[in-house]
């Protein structure tokens, strides 16, 4: 039944029986056969077909719900017992946003020393996507904001602050500067964020909070893309100070610290707020707790823009 239940979520996420079945590394006819099978044993239909896979029928969308409990339940099981002295084994599936992804290597790193036994999985996604996806248990764990539209029914870990900065290239109008306002950035060319990003509301809401409404020319849903649509030209952006951390300005642009407002938000792990926990998010959280990288993440990260002549 448990193999059944991953067919038929594998045929969720792909809404096609051919791509479903690669996912599950199995023949077509297979993963068909044993869709059928577990409709015969609930005594429901559970998918509507026409030539083609067209939508779970409503009590489908019932039977995934409980499928997506009990394999989250199970693989938490499998990942809390383990012949070999408790070793803990499985996946970890985590996703991070965008802005945090240069952040989330010494994470990782830390928890793979701790667990090596454990395959982590790590995937770019939206705070929102995050969100949705540990509440339909297709994700073990996330980097995400904490405290800017913050996510509900998730037990959390603090990892480090964000704060922002213009990328824009040098010129005589910043010569000696340190810092740069909110107000004189919505004056620039700007390349920002799309709107589905929350470090775009975040952008948004510190330029309203500075009396400005802004227009950006260009709209990306890359980070990497701020950076080279600024060194490109005539663009600005409002950067991350991890991606800063990562890619720094070189000759041609400069990163000025915004202020007046002077924000900083809250990056850290969640996991969903459950009983029991999946194992390896909290073996995740328990990682970044003793190896105090609340505290170290933001050290390397200032030691990172120290060597660039940056600020903080």
């Amino acid at each position: 039944m448990l193999r059944k239940l991953y067919y038929l979520l594998a045929l969720s996420r792909e809404r096609h029986f051919g791509r479903a079945a690669q996912k599950c590394h199995i023949s077509q006819p297979t993963l068909s056969n044993a869709i059928r099978q577990l409709e015969q044993d609930l005594g429901a239909p559970l998918v509507e077909r026409g030539q083609r896979f067209v939508a779970l029928t409503p009590e489908g969308e019932r039977v995934l719900e409980f499928a997506r409990r009990a394999t989250a339940d199970f693989e938490a099981l499998t990942g809390a017992i383990d012949p070999r002295a408790g070793a803990l084994t499985g996946r970890l599936r985590l996703a991070a946003i965008p802005t945090a992804l240069p952040t989330v290597a010494p994470l990782v790193a830390a928890f793979a020393r701790r667990h090596p036994n454990v395959r982590v999985i790590l995937t770019s996604s939206s705070s929102q996507a995050i969100e949705r996806d540990l509440d339909r248990f297709d994700l073990d764990a996330g980097v995400t904001y904490l405290d800017n539209e913050p996510l509900s029914g998730v037990a959390m870990q603090p990892l480090y602050s964000e704060r922002y900065y213009l990328l824009t290239q040098r010129g005589p109008e910043w010569e000696g500067r340190t810092e740069a306002t909110w107000t004189e950035a919505a004056a620039l060319p700007l390349c920002l964020l799309t709107p589905d990003m929350q470090n775009r509301h975040i952008v948004d809401q510190a330029f309203r909070m500075a009396g400005k409404e802004v227009a950006p020319q260009v709209e990306t849903n890359s980070i990497v893309n701020l950076f080279t649509m600024a060194r490109q030209g005539p663009w600005s952006s409002i950067v991350p100070g991890p991606l800063l951390a990562l890619l720094p300005p070189g000759e041609a642009l400069i990163a000025l610290p915004l202020v007046m407002p002077d924000l900083a938000y809250v990056v850290g792990i969640v996991y969903a707020d459950r009983s029991p926990p999946a194992a390896v998010a909290k073996a995740l959280a328990q990682v970044a707790a003793q190896e105090k990288l609340g505290e170290k993440i933001p050290a390397l990260m200032r030691e990172a823009l120290a060597r660039h002549g940056i600020g903080d």
